[in-house]
């Protein structure tokens, strides 16, 4: 795909080898989402997935400021109920199109990610930030709750208490406290971020794809199943990969000392 940057288009990509760069581009919001963004980030992640070139993905803001600083609060504050369960559905069906994503999904977080902009990084499949980022579900200020799935995903990611803390005081933590409660995974500083983004997204990028798919379907599906049908749904996975050129290939490589070379096949 070729490099997509007009001042006017609310998301833009960038193509860096097998990884792929797409970057919410409204920085004068604070790359507030509103319904134009969150279809073009649709649109985009789909593509992404569709592009066999592409082995990753990284997800950023544009601007030094934030990665997303939330939803647009000037386009929701005019909805009547039924506008604002469909802009709610909406945020909703995207986030999970990047969560289902066959493909790792890194989120550079680079500034602020405050409610939907902490929703957007938390339904990626890594979170890296800079030291200076914040994060919160600050809905609760505004007379709202979450609605892009943040009471769901910070709860499975931090906890009952964190997640009770946060969106019932609205208050936005930095990104140490983020790192210890698991929200993130890495915390670096600002100057190191896009390049430690970009070397662990290298490092997935070289990864068997086909391994990398299993190992995201299978913990998307046990994360929301019991014990007994994750364990099987593993084990049907596991077997999968035998019929895989790739795991011909790592068993081999492994055997014979060597790197091996992944194609995805």
């Amino acid at each position: 795909m070729p490099e997509t940057t007009a001042s006017d288009t609310p998301v833009s990509t960038a193509d860096h080898g097998a990884v792929r760069v797409i970057t919410v581009n409204r920085p004068d919001k604070l790359n507030a989402l509103n319904a134009a963004t969150l279809d073009s980030l649709h649109v985009a992640f789909d593509a992404a997935a569709d592009d066999p070139a592409v082995r990753v993905v990284v997800l950023t803001g544009a601007g030094p400021k934030a990665f997303v600083a939330g939803a647009d609060i000037a386009e929701m504050n005019a909805l009547t109920p039924v506008q604002g369960r469909d802009f709610s559905l909406r945020g909703t069906r995207m986030m999970r199109r990047v969560e289902r994503m066959p493909k790792p999904v890194i989120a550079m977080v680079n500034g602020f990610a405050l409610g939907g902009g902490l929703e957007l990084a938390m339904c990626c499949h890594l979170r890296i930030a800079s030291e200076s980022a914040k994060v919160g579900q600050p809905e609760i200020n505004l007379g709202l709750i979450p609605g892009f799935g943040g009471t769901q995903r910070l709860l499975r990611l931090a906890g009952r208490a964190a997640t009770l803390e946060l969106c019932l005081t609205g208050a936005p933590i930095d990104a140490a406290r983020a790192l210890q409660l698991g929200i993130v995974n890495r915390v670096v500083p600002a100057a190191e971020l896009e390049a430690e983004t970009m070397k662990l997204a290298e490092q997935l990028a070289n990864a068997a794809p086909l391994a990398l798919r299993g190992m995201i379907d299978c913990i998307n599906i046990g994360g929301e199943c019991g014990i007994e049908e994750g364990l099987e749904y593993e084990s049907v996975q596991f077997g999968l990969v035998f019929s895989t050129q790739d795991m011909r290939e790592g068993t081999a490589a492994f055997l014979e000392r060597r790197k091996p070379e992944f194609k995805g096949e």
